[in-house]
């Protein structure tokens, strides 16, 4: 499903030239018609950008399409640049992929990338944890629309997004150490989050039922009218479950309910474009074992989280300097109970973190190339009941009678600096980022990277060397409750690596074969001591160093009944622990990886998608009854049959087709059966 952009041909028409030394860069990726004259030049792919760029095509049925010149820019690189061109890799799942899927949430989505590590505590996004290659959820930058939306907090709620599938365009994946292009905290990767404005699109209403009382309803639709130059586009939804499990006691504890609502819109004329969005995502669920240890076994926790997002971009289309700047806020407010709805068993713990953020990226043309250019400064401030240092002034809990007492609060700025150059068939992308935290005592550091890559008629070969920074979350550095116990004075982790590989494309059959090195230091992870018995908690602490080995290959097939495709990824880390030692994140990584996906034709408007995937990861859980039990393999099978009508689509689908009960993917913390889904969606 998720599968490598390959280059794909487009005509374009030129009514006029500009006499500029940059010009070239105006027509990067597109086979230029010249008068009569054809003449290629840079070969070009689907556009894969921050910016949801579009091209306005004519209705003329001639053989040479009119487009405007509009820059096709990819997220590999500070510099906007075609797919084909970029000499960084981005893997895209597209918007049909995404409609076809037999999923219900981004979680869901990324299982079937074969670099990316999707760790489940709850089904349909409820919460689970991301990594790519061999990293933990707090190692990638998750972003939205371009916009850092990581939470400093934790890792784990993440992706807690305000959006619903139906408004993303795409999902971008970008893997291995990615500061030179997101910033810090991208440390073994990135995913963005692309969603749609609006424009000709039609209204929604999405309805949805399932197992164990699932039920979601869903209504999109544009606010402007499509001949103006603003678009708009509102979003709603609500979903809930019973859960699949109930606690001991009898009651339930994996049930969930929550409603989003996201706003975007943009205005875009001959010299400007601006982009906002503000998004709102409320959401509980029945947390069972999720954190428990053998020490606390708890199996009733609880969990809400509110969180807010909002953005607003801009860029000038013309002049020789382009401008990209942007500014945002994001809102999380969390609530965690140990004994769900008893306090006076246990203190409920209370989160309220702020970040703002502003940034400003500049890109031009000269005769050497194309230069980026720019700095980011992010303020993160937490105020808790249980997570960081005693507060001055303490703020009062809106709706309790306790008060925030603690808190911690830095500020994070950057600089970055790129440049880009296309010789004929080769790309050259080259740059740093310098870094510095007001709460590390690290003095400003350089962090830089170097991408190349030469294309072929049907080959196109890619290597890199790339390196980044990650802070400590604030959970890792104060969480100290029921088993847990944290280190304030960790070490910010880096990351250098390297990559090569190979991408083969015909209509018929596209591939892609890459391998890689990580070399980790100051690792952070939980590691638990299994020889103190019930006296064990967990530890976060800096792994001095870690190197990791991987390879990763993807095949797809083109056939008359439909397209086949498999990937697998391997991954090997050299540090040994000693024995009784169990490690949580960074140790608990997935060796195997294979995934395997099969979508039919249409066919009168019916369609079947089947995804498996099998996994073995590296690693072992201590029980609630003291045994320590090592990570076994598993499969899944992923189904969904749909019918598609010009006003409506009905759709059925299961996930674990052939419920498989016995997989773990977090240790003591059981995992659903089959889950059935139906649904319609009608276009109003």
């Amino acid at each position: 499903m998720f599968k490598p952009q390959f280059q794909k041909r487009q005509v374009m028409v030129f009514h006029q030239f500009q006499r500029k030394g940059y010009s070239l860069f105006a027509a990067l990726g597109r086979e230029v018609v010249i008068s009569v004259l054809s003449v290629a030049t840079l070969s070009s792919a689907k556009a894969a950008s921050i910016s949801d760029e579009t091209f306005r095509v004519d209705s003329t049925k001639a053989t040479a399409r009119e487009v405007t010149l509009d820059d096709v820019c990819v997220t590999g690189s500070r510099a906007p640049l075609t797919v084909s061109q970029a000499a960084r890799m981005v893997t895209v799942l597209s918007r049909e992929e995404i409609a076809q899927a037999p999923v219900q949430s981004v979680n869901d989505l990324l299982k079937m990338a074969v670099g990316v590590d999707v760790r489940q505590r709850g089904p349909l996004g409820t919460q689970s944890d991301v990594s790519i290659r061999g990293g933990t959820q707090e190692q990638i930058v998750v972003l939205l629309n371009g916009i850092n939306i990581c939470d400093p907090q934790t890792g784990h709620n993440t992706f807690d997004f305000p959006c619903d599938l139906s408004d993303i365009v795409r999902i971008e994946v970008l893997e291995g150490p990615a500061a030179r292009i997101y910033g810090t905290s991208s440390l073994v990767g990135a995913i963005n989050i692309v969603t749609s404005s609006g424009s000709n699109e039609k209204a929604t209403l999405n309805l949805e039922g399932g197992s164990f009382g699932y039920a979601k309803a869903a209504i999109a639709g544009n606010l402007l009218s499509k001949d103006t130059p603003l678009t708009s586009r509102l979003s709603c939804s609500y979903a809930r479950s019973d859960g699949y499990s109930r606690s001991k006691s009898g009651m339930l504890n994996t049930d969930f309910s929550g409603s989003k609502a996201f706003y975007q819109g943009t205005f875009s004329n001959e010299q400007i474009k601006l982009s906002w969005h503000a998004g709102l995502s409320d959401k509980g669920w029945g947390s069972g074992t999720f954190y428990a240890t053998p020490k606390w076994q708890a199996d009733e926790q609880y969990e809400h989280t509110t969180k807010v997002y909002t953005a607003l971009q801009g860029e000038n289309k013309t002049g020789l300097l382009h401008f990209q700047p942007a500014v945002y806020w994001n809102h999380f407010q969390d609530r965690y109970e140990g004994y769900r709805n008893r306090p006076q068993v246990m203190k409920y713990n209370y989160n309220r973190c702020d970040i703002y953020g502003l940034k400003l990226n500049s890109y031009f043309d000269w005769k050497a190339g194309r230069t980026a250019i720019g700095a980011e400064i992010r303020n993160e401030d937490l105020v808790s009941g249980n997570l960081g240092e005693p507060l001055f002034r303490t703020h009062h809990i809106s709706g309790t009678d306790r008060d925030y007492t603690l808190g911690v609060n830095r500020t994070n700025i950057s600089a970055h600096l790129e440049h880009n150059v296309i010789f004929n068939r080769l790309t050259v992308s080259a740059g740093f980022v310098a870094a510095k935290s007001s709460w590390s005592d690290m003095n400003m550091t350089i962090y830089p990277g170097i991408d190349v890559s030469y294309a072929m008629d049907h080959v196109k070969l890619f290597a890199s060397y790339n390196s980044s920074l990650r802070l400590p979350s604030f959970t890792e550095m104060y969480y100290k409750l029921q088993g847990y116990a944290a280190d304030p004075h960790l070490k910010p982790e880096e990351m250098q690596a390297l990559e090569a590989g190979l991408q083969y494309h015909t209509p018929l059959v596209q591939a892609k074969l890459s391998a890689y090195y990580h070399h980790g230091r100051n690792m952070i992870d939980w590691i638990m001591d299994t020889n103190q018995g019930n006296q064990a908690q967990w530890q976060s602490v800096n792994h001095t160093k870690i190197n990791a080995y991987g390879f990763e290959a993807y095949v797809a097939f083109q056939s008359k009944v439909g397209m086949l495709d498999a990937s697998y990824s391997y991954i090997y880390q050299d540090k040994d622990i000693e024995p009784g030692i169990v490690s949580q994140y960074a140790l608990e990584y997935l060796r195997h990886k294979f995934v395997a996906g099969f979508q039919t034709k249409e066919w009168q408007g019916l369609s079947l998608r089947l995804n498996f995937r099998w996994q073995d990861r590296v690693g072992s859980y201590t029980t609630f009854d003291g045994a320590l039990r090592d990570y076994r393999p598993y499969g899944l099978l992923d189904a969904r049959a749909q019918w598609k009508a010009p006003h409506f689509t009905l759709y059925s689908e299961v996930n674990n087709l052939l419920n498989n009960r016995s997989y773990v993917d977090f240790g003591n913390v059981p995992q659903p059966g089959a889950w059935f889904v139906t649904g319609i969606t009608l276009k109003i």
